[in-house]
């Protein structure tokens, strides 16, 4: 078998955001507003009409004003300022928005932290968010090595009209055994099923009002002072699309993107050392730290909150719940112990439950 050669990931994937849907009530007549002014080209009213509610936390007035920050419409180009709503309008279960963060991510050269977003929006079956993930399985850098996965993920990105993909598919097709790529196109079969399913449930959640802002045990948005020291070096993402509501299709079959050259063969790495996981605290009690639509967010939080003495050597747990994941710790011995935990958690301003 030849020895495979890392396919580059693409640096410039269009941040798509798609045509903008109806806002129902009253409490959203400005961002309503604000999207019928973007269509007609009025940008500077558009970004008027989303600042007041942006404010007030509203996440599809952050989602779209963070677009028109990205963009430069009605507004000055910031993207240190379109990556915060992004972040803003992302914790608080903002399908779209958490795509766009998760992209941002991965292009300012932050890919560990970008993967728990890219993988949530690829199962939602966002074509950019596959490409990479796909090849992140093919490169085998960021996630485990597999081909069929991989090409399967690609299958369905090419299907969607993503430029890149076909370019990479040809490159796999010099490497991924002929087995492989037929396991992978029924893999791909269900993989977009799948998506299928997520993405209407999700964007349910959305219409329902689940997981919306206030709900207990949801993640807080980042602080102004985090997010503004993580997005200082986010990298400028270009792109010619109209902010949107969740819920809009947001990447067409012409939408642009850079096609990457491939890297030179390289060795295969070694393995890494096989890591070994902390001791966990046996026991039956478990602290709940939040329920989410998005499951980037849940990921997000253990990432921030596992390093803490309350949450040493417990046991990450994500519970589907509905239409929501909830993330917990387990591992607790007692009751006590579980409680003596959260307490010191919510002194720290995190919101937890206790449950068994």
């Amino acid at each position: 078998m030849k020895h495979a050669r890392a396919i580059l990931y693409a640096v410039s994937l269009c941040i798509a955001g798609g045509a903008g849907l109806a806002v129902a009530g009253p409490a959203f007549a400005d961002v309503k507003a604000g999207v019928d002014a973007w269509a007609a080209g009025d940008f500077s009213t558009a970004v008027r009409e989303w600042r007041e509610p942006a404010a007030q936390g509203d996440p599809d007035a952050q989602f779209n004003l963070a677009q028109a920050y990205r963009l430069g419409r009605g507004v000055a180009a910031d993207p240190a300022q379109a990556e915060m709503l992004y972040a803003k309008a992302a914790a608080q279960g903002h399908l779209r928005a958490a795509d766009n963060y998760g992209l941002l991510l991965f292009q300012d050269g932050r890919r560990e932290a970008a993967m728990p977003f890219l993988a949530a929006a690829s199962e939602r079956g966002d074509p950019r968010a596959q490409y990479l993930i796909g090849l992140a399985h093919f490169n085998g850098d960021l996630l485990p090595r597999d081909w069929a996965r991989a090409y399967a993920l690609l299958t369905l990105s090419n299907s969607a009209g993503l430029p890149q993909a076909s370019a990479a598919i040809k490159q796999m097709d010099e490497f991924i055994p002929r087995a492989e790529r037929e396991q992978a196109q029924i893999l791909a079969q269900v993989l977009k099923r799948e998506a299928d399913a997520k993405r209407s449930a999700q964007l349910a959640a959305v219409d329902l009002g689940v997981d919306m802002p206030g709900q207990a045990f949801a993640a807080a948005p980042p602080s102004v002072a985090t997010a503004q020291t993580a997005i200082a070096e986010a990298a400028r993402a270009t792109g010619t699309e109209s902010p949107a509501k969740a819920g809009a299709d947001y990447l067409g079959p012409n939408s642009q993107a850079t096609t990457d050259p491939v890297a030179k063969p390289q060795p295969k790495p070694a393995p890494p050392p096989t890591a070994q996981p902390p001791a966990a605290t046996s026991g039956p009690w478990k602290v709940q730290l939040g329920a989410f639509s998005v499951d980037g967010n849940a990921e997000k939080l253990w990432r921030q909150l596992s390093s803490r003495s309350e949450l040493a050597g417990k046991v990450r747990l994500l519970v589907p719940t509905g239409r929501l994941t909830r993330l917990l710790a387990g591992g607790y011995p007692t009751r006590a112990a579980a409680d003596q935990a959260c307490a010191s958690l919510k002194r720290a301003g995190q919101g937890c439950l206790v449950t068994r």
